[in-house]
């Protein structure tokens, strides 16, 4: 399958402490043809065999790049043109499905244990969440990304 520039798709990882959540991310965006990783604040980058063993390679074809600051990212981002669509469960959020996507985004997902940051979401043009129908009220960072990506593509 090939994405054409008006549906393309960056991946923002901010603040992801686990490795192996940081290969998953990398295996997701290969699935579904997602153009860039950032990662940014603390998230791991490659090369490590943690993110190896889970991205299953995907870390050596993948284009990434290493960001620190978060905020600045999605400002020069926004000056593109690319829609910032932050995956996060506050009150202001849209469920998944009924959200249409415009292209080109960036999905913004964050800490496994802090979510993403007030200040990113405040630059957000889109906040959706993954409507939960058990009892707990989230996912592992990885999952709840590759469930938005594939919502995009579909």
């Amino acid at each position: 399958m090939s994405i054409s520039q008006n549906q393309e798709i960056y991946l923002i990882a901010q603040n992801i402490r686990s490795l192996f959540n940081v290969g998953a991310l990398f295996r997701c965006a290969d699935v579904f043809g997602v153009k860039r990783i950032y990662l940014c604040g603390y998230t791991g980058y490659p090369a490590r065999k943690e993110i190896t063993k889970t991205a299953l390679g995907a870390d050596n074809w993948i284009p990434w790049e290493r960001q620190w600051q978060t905020h600045l990212l999605i400002r020069k981002l926004k000056k593109e043109g690319v829609q910032i669509v932050v995956l996060e469960t506050v009150r202001e959020s849209q469920p998944l499905p009924k959200f249409k996507p415009k292209f080109p985004l960036a999905l913004v997902v964050g800490s496994e244990t802090r979510g993403v940051s007030k200040g990113i979401l405040k630059l957000a043009d889109r906040i959706v969440k993954i409507p939960m129908l058990g009892k707990k009220e989230s996912l592992n960072v990885a999952v709840a990304a590759g469930i938005a990506l594939y919502q995009f593509r579909n």
